[in-house]
């Protein structure tokens, strides 16, 4: 009779360890490949996304195809592929991208932006951005906040590679009160 017990101990260690480890392997396996969540630091994207919010990053829509223009994405900074990024596709590969005074111009038309900051206490935004073509397989990127945002504007990121692009911001889910799906 002691050896049934055994063996059912032994039947239910193997059990639990079977499932732990196949639960380890499927969270490794959404979270590399499928979704992963990503906090917000600093305010670049302000006032659409605050400092130390909690986003669900979709990282499987872009084995689907590229990032399109508005879609808020996270990607691997190009000078430090340590460090993740967050800001606003503006312009894809083959695009034409320039800014005047502030006014951003995509193939020559203004676009519209009603999710910039326009209530920055440093004033509206005047940059200048000399007329360039987005190169195929990169992307032209800035954040909402333009007066506190390192984007495509500077050398240091420049067109981003879309190899350095991890997902598609998709959700805040903290703090719940601001729970939303991002457009």
């Amino acid at each position: 009779m002691s050896n049934k017990s055994e063996g059912s101990f032994q039947d239910s260690l193997n059990d639990w360890l079977v499932s732990i480890i196949v639960a380890v392997a499927l969270a490794f396996c959404i979270r590399t490949f499928i979704f992963e969540p990503y906090k917000v630091e600093g305010t670049s994207m302000y006032p659409t996304l605050h400092n130390q919010e909690r986003l669900i990053v979709n990282k499987f829509s872009y084995f689907l195809g590229d990032p399109k223009r508005n879609e808020i994405i996270v990607f691997r900074y190009p000078k430090d592929e340590s460090r993740d990024f967050i800001k606003r596709v503006i312009a894809v590969g083959g695009d034409t991208v320039e800014m005047r005074d502030g006014a951003v111009l995509v193939n020559g038309k203004k676009i519209e932006e009603p999710y910039t900051w326009k209530e920055d206490p440093k004033g509206l935004n005047h940059s200048n951005y000399r007329k360039s073509l987005v190169p195929k397989d990169h992307i032209f990127v800035l954040g909402d906040n333009r007066n506190n945002s390192e984007d495509s504007r500077f050398a240091d990121v420049d067109f981003v590679p879309l190899r350095l692009v991890k997902g598609r911001a998709d959700v805040v889910f903290w703090p719940f009160e601001r729970f939303r799906k991002l457009p």
